[in-house]
């Protein structure tokens, strides 16, 4: 059992990842997060979502956390713990919205955030896919190539693809198949070069700008370089505004570089890798959001958890 206190050294968290993700990049990730807690005295848990489903089914529960810090895209496992009452960074809905980029589209839609021209596919119910592409011939001749086509569910630009013609076009609807996809006007002007900005508690905490001669995406993971970078002021309104409006504790926003240089919006990361970031900026984004955190919960005047001996 427990007793609970209001004063105290200890918060409890748990900091829910995937089960059946195993990489290095996340293990570093997940040990940053772990000596940024120790640093600020908060006894931080790592849970696999497999192992929080599991502490659901059971009637007696020996453990309650102070807060969730969820890292995994598990929506409706976080669903589950805001239901059960526990205050969950990011929220189910903000993780959500930013993992399907139809959905950022329509949430940031009529908010004044310039994003690029957007259309998204019908919906299909064939597993195969689009038989026939007069759609997408239609789209094409309204806007021209090249075009953009984004799975709606991807990361790290994997799924993203740069189509010149109707021949592409072609091959990459038959690749995506009955995944649900949205196309985009091209932003040629930010050809392989994008600004990151990490946004935590409506601050913008460090930033950094990523180049690639070689690939229209400018994503480190697909051989982009990275430098320290001082954002603008309007690329700065928009990271905190874009946050706001999906009612992010914090967030890694995609800014492009529109035909005057103007901010365009590429998109918004609720879990995203800072561990590069650290490495171009030396600014610890982990002990950032776990700062910020600890000042929330204060301000909730939660309790802190000790184990009764």
């Amino acid at each position: 059992p427990l007793f609970f206190i209001r004063k105290g050294k200890i918060m409890l968290g748990w900091l829910i990842i995937n089960a059946y993700l195993k990489k290095q990049k996340f293990n570093e990730l997940f040990a940053m997060l772990e000596e940024a807690a120790d640093e600020l005295e908060i006894k931080l848990k790592i849970m696999t979502n497999e192992e929080s489903w599991l502490y659901f089914a059971k009637d007696e529960r020996e453990e309650k956390p102070d807060f969730i810090l969820f890292w995994d895209k598990d929506i409706r496992l976080a669903q589950m713990f805001e239901k059960n009452g526990f205050r969950v960074f990011n929220s189910a809905e903000g993780i959500s919205v930013c993992d399907d980029k139809s959905k950022t589209f329509f949430a940031l839609y009529d908010s004044g955030i310039r994003m690029p021209r957007t259309i998204v596919a019908p919906k299909i119910f064939q597993p195969e896919g689009f038989s026939e592409t007069t759609f997408f011939e239609e789209v094409a001749k309204e806007w021209g190539y090249p075009l953009i086509f984004k799975e709606c569910n991807g990361s790290f630009g994997a799924q993203v693809y740069l189509v010149h013609d109707q021949e592409e076009m072609i091959k990459v609807i038959k690749h995506i198949g009955n995944r649900p996809f949205l196309i985009q006007e091209y932003i040629e002007t930010s050809y392989g070069r994008d600004v990151r900005i990490q946004v935590v508690g409506g601050k913008v905490v460090a930033s950094m700008l990523r180049t690639n001669e070689n690939d229209f995406r400018a994503n480190i993971t697909n051989g982009g370089s990275m430098q320290s970078y001082t954002p603008t002021k309007e690329q700065e309104e928009m990271a905190i505004q874009v946050c706001e409006k999906l009612k992010l504790d914090f967030a890694g926003v995609d800014i492009m570089f529109g035909n005057e240089g103007e901010p365009v919006l590429c998109e918004v990361n609720s879990n995203a890798h800072f561990k590069n970031l650290y490495d171009c900026t030396g600014v610890n984004t982990a002990k950032e959001i776990l700062k910020y955190i600890k000042e929330k919960m204060k301000e909730r005047g939660n309790v802190i958890h000790f184990q009764k001996k």
